[in-house]
């Protein structure tokens, strides 16, 4: 492995970092920075928003709000590179309890984060993500 790929993996794993600091912190500004300006994201597997970057960034802020807190934790990051190495294929699993607003109990779900990455004059950045929702304990009625 040269060393080239292993900043290029940390710097990967820095940005799923930052993406799970920016939804727990709800800060809708760092959010942004995780992604391309012109990325998709699609939350549809867990009932939730799909569309452009700032879409999504805008109705998680208008409703994530309510959620009293949530605790993203991101493991067994995979890389692949395309040719070049400017381009990468993320693969990533995600646990994510939570309390959701009216519940005593804490709710958790998990899956897996599918992103395409894309090296940019800032780092890299996600220019689609794919939540593949798995597993949802303790959801709402």
């Amino acid at each position: 492995m040269d060393t080239q790929r292993i900043a290029d993996e940390l710097e990967i794993r820095a940005l799923l970092n930052r993406y799970a600091r920016a939804v727990d912190s709800k800060d809708w500004a760092l959010y942004r920075s995780v992604f391309a300006d012109d990325a998709h994201i699609d939350y549809s597997s867990a009932g939730a928003a799909a569309g452009s970057r700032d879409e999504v960034a805008d109705w998680l802020a208008a409703g994530f709000g309510a959620i009293p807190w949530s605790m993203h934790y991101i493991t067994n990051i995979e890389c692949d590179f395309g040719p070049g190495g400017d381009t990468a294929t993320v693969r990533a699993m995600f646990y994510n309890p939570m309390q959701l607003p009216g519940m005593t109990e804490t709710s958790s779900c998990g899956g897996y984060y599918h992103h395409e990455l894309v090296r940019t004059d800032e780092g890299w950045r996600s220019k689609r993500l794919v939540e593949e929702n798995v597993w949802f304990v303790n959801a709402p009625s």
